[in-house]
């Protein structure tokens, strides 16, 4: 799918992320049940509700496209590896903080072409803001109805800004950050970690543990677009759809594509899930 074609269809997927915020909101704004995955992970309504709409919706703008959501059931390997082209959706990335309350969480929609995210769209219904990624086209963020172009940093002269997740840190991320010049962290839920770095307000974001192809292919190309990178720990491209797990391997997210980091990684290895 070209970049024209793209950025059309964009309008249609920003609309569709906001719609599906409401919902969520709706849900976030009372009292409600959470039920437990059989991975151990927390389901809301507002999850479900998300995915219906989404799905729905999807099917009507793109009928021919597959779509793989978090809360639409794993389709065969032998069926999705000969997808060239298809969604990859998180309705409610962040779902444990949408339980605590905290506003830090997304609806996440990717177009997936080739293994790559070509097209992405991050919608924070709390924040009122869509951030926007189209492969070869740039990133924008939009907020109070402006539309802003997004670029990442260079390195900063003085101390680093790294991007941490609230509810998943580890050992890893402590060695690593341990080996980086003067830094601070900020704490941040979902995708809202790549956000900051795709804004120019973070310089890294590691991440050590387990994710899900869903939580990542929307802010990475909302990132890649904005002039950053999205790799393994090995600097390796991160890539869909290639296995018949949906966990990715460890992850570095950064601003600047010159950032000489291999010294810094030298003794972590490609955890393949």
């Amino acid at each position: 799918m070209d970049v024209e074609h793209r950025r059309q269809l964009a309008e249609s997927l920003i609309i569709l992320a906001e719609e599906a915020g409401k919902r969520i909101m709706r849900v976030y704004q009372r009292d409600f049940a959470v039920e437990t995955k059989t991975d151990a992970s927390p389901l809301t309504e507002a999850d479900r509700a998300a995915h219906e709409h989404i799905l729905t919706r999807l099917r009507e703008l793109t009928p021919t496209l597959p779509v793989l959501s978090e809360e639409g059931g794993l389709p065969d390997y032998d069926s999705r590896r000969q997808w060239p082209l298809y969604w990859l959706v998180d309705p409610l990335d962040g779902t444990k903080e949408f339980i605590k309350k905290n506003g830090e969480f997304t609806v996440n929609i990717a177009l997936v072409e080739q293994g790559q995210p070509v097209l992405g769209i991050v919608h924070a219904p709390v924040l009122k803001t869509t951030y926007i990624g189209n492969r070869g086209d740039g990133a924008w963020r939009i907020s109070d109805g402006a539309r802003t172009p997004l670029h990442t940093r260079a390195l900063p002269n003085g101390s680093l800004t790294l991007v941490v997740s609230r509810s998943h840190r580890g050992e890893a991320v402590d060695r690593l950050l341990e080996r980086l010049p003067p830094h601070e962290t900020r704490s941040v839920g979902s995708s809202l970690k790549f956000c900051l770095v795709a804004e120019g307000k973070a310089d890294l974001y590691p991440r050590f543990g387990p994710t899900s192809e869903w939580d990542t292919a929307a802010a990475q190309c909302v990132v890649e677009a904005a002039g950053g990178r999205v790799t393994r720990v090995d600097l390796r491209p991160l890539t869909y759809n290639a296995k018949a797990s949906l966990l990715n391997p460890d992850f570095l997210v950064f601003g600047d594509p010159n950032w000489e980091l291999r010294p810094l990684l030298t003794d972590f290895e490609v955890q393949v899930r």
